[in-house]
Formats: structure tokens, C-alpha cells, sequence
């Protein structure tokens, strides 16, 4: 992979040379998956078993607000849960290409300051969609349906994959900041209590008072609920005013996420040099 010196091409503007750049990070990525393919088994077989262990193993267990059916109520749970848990290999592949001296030789390069974050964005999207596209095959299999419509089905993923987006900038500046792969790994333990104390699994109304309104103002919790409502399945909805406002919060709490955390990541790839 290489990058084009804009001084030789002043016939295009720096917007072109950026798109570029940044599409020349995208192809590197894509091409480590396809040269490193048990990476991408790993990332997309991790929640099909998880559906396939929530939905069997523990889904008659479970119980459902109201009448319905838990694999139905549980399938928008386990999207958001993939979308959040991508933010670990974001900041893994970041971390790893910061210890094997990768970012440093993008920066060297005659190449859009903005192209490896950007490109970074895109390839994890792209990763994000296909892992989208097979976990809802695979809940199609087992029963999942979307009674909303089409419209609302997309607005739904397209929840999912604006959720993504935002805490993409999170794993790369958790990338940048972190000093090697194994503390990324470490990661685990701030996001399995976020995914756990959420209405992925359970609904807020059944747990704790003490512990539902904390469950109901997680973030992911409103794209989930969101995402519930959007799809017409089982669970959607509650009694508080975040949850009755789910698709609203879907909306604001990626923005917060990304006004926060892309600018931190932004600032901390340009102190890098320094």
C-alpha cells in the first residue's frame, strides 16, 4: 500500500487525496482479514453462538414483559451487544498497528493527516454491516422476525451500525492510549458489565428497583429499546422517560459519544509525534 504525494497531482484538491488515503487504509484492513481469516471467523461466530446459547440453552428460563417470545425479544438485545463488543477489536487492531510502528510510518508518509482514522471508521463499518448481515440471517433461522416494515427495519439497523459508529472512536482512542494488546484485551471488563446491566438480556422493569434506572440510562439500553420498537418484537417500551423516548436516545447517545471521543482520538493521533 502506498500514498500519493499530493504536490505531484495539484490538478486534484486535498479533499480527493484524503478520500484516497483514507480508502487506501480501508483496503489494508480489508486485505488483513482476508490474509488473516480466522480473525473474521472469531468476530462473527462469537454471536452466533451467543444467540445460539441466550436463546436455547437459557431462553426458556427467561421471562418476557407481557406476552411474547424471549428469542424474539432477545435478537435485538444480541445486535447491539455486537455492535458495542466491536469497539475491543477496534482498539486491538489500533494498538497493535501503534506497537508494530504502523501508525508512525502513515504519519511519515506523504499521505491526509485524517486518512488513517477515517479509514479505520469505514473498514470497522463495513465489518460491522457484514456481522449485522449474519447474525440476522442466522436469527431468521431460529425463528426471529420484523413486523415494523421495512422502513423501520432499516431505521433499526441503521440504529445498530450509528452505534457502532460512535464507539468507534472510543476503541481508537483507546488504541492510541493503551500500551500494547493484552491491556486491550482488559477492555472485556468495562464492556461485559455495560452489555450485562442493560435491557439486552432482562428488561429493567424486572430488576432491582435500585438497579433498573441505571440499566434503562445505559446507552445501549436505548438502542436496544429502539431497535425493539422499530422491529415490532416483544419488550419495547417502559415506564421512564428515557425508555418511553428510546428512538430519541438511540439518536443522541451515539452523538454524545462521538462529540466526546472523536475529538480525544483525534488529538491524541496528532500528539503521537510529539
Amino acid at each position: 500500500m502506498t500514498a500519493v504525494d499530493i504536490s505531484l497531482a495539484p490538478h486534484h484538491g486535498r479533499a480527493y487525496w484524503a478520500v484516497v488515503d483514507s480508502w487506501s487504509v480501508v483496503r489494508r484492513t480489508l486485505l488483513h482479514f482476508r490474509r488473516h481469516p480466522v480473525t473474521l471467523v472469531w468476530m462473527l461466530g462469537f454471536p452466533i453462538v451467543s444467540v445460539l446459547l441466550y436463546g436455547f440453552v437459557f431462553g426458556n428460563a427467561m421471562r418476557v414483559p407481557g406476552q411474547g417470545d424471549y428469542r424474539e425479544f432477545l435478537m435485538p438485545g444480541m445486535f447491539a451487544t455486537t455492535m458495542a463488543f466491536g469497539f475491543m477489536s477496534t482498539a486491538t487492531a489500533v494498538v497493535t498497528d501503534s506497537g508494530k510502528g504502523v501508525v508512525d510510518r502513515f504519519r511519515s508518509m506523504p499521505m491526509a493527516p485524517s486518512a488513517v482514522t477515517t479509514g479505520r471508521a469505514v473498514a470497522d463499518l463495513l465489518v460491522a454491516t457484514a456481522e449485522l448481515t449474519i447474525l440476522a440471517a442466522t436469527a431468521l433461522a431460529i425463528g426471529w422476525t420484523s413486523d415494523g416494515g421495512l422502513g423501520p427495519t432499516l431505521g433499526g439497523f441503521g440504529l445498530l451500525l450509528f452505534l457502532r459508529f460512535s464507539l468507534i472512536w472510543v476503541g481508537v482512542w483507546c488504541g492510541l492510549v493503551l500500551p500494547n494488546a493484552e491491556a486491550a484485551g482488559g477492555l472485556y471488563a468495562v464492556i461485559f458489565p455495560l452489555t450485562m446491566v442493560s435491557s439486552v438480556y432482562v428488561a429493567p422493569t424486572l430488576m432491582p428497583s435500585w438497579l433498573a434506572p441505571v440499566a434503562a440510562w445505559n446507552p445501549i439500553s436505548s438502542t436496544v429499546t429502539a431497535t425493539r420498537e422499530l422491529f415490532g418484537n416483544p419488550g419495547a417500551g417502559g415506564a421512564s422517560w428515557v425508555e418511553q423516548n428510546a428512538v430519541l436516545m438511540a439518536f443522541v447517545w451515539p452523538l454524545v459519544i462521538t462529540a466526546v471521543f472523536l475529538p480525544l482520538a483525534v488529538r491524541r493521533f496528532q500528539r503521537l509525534s510529539r
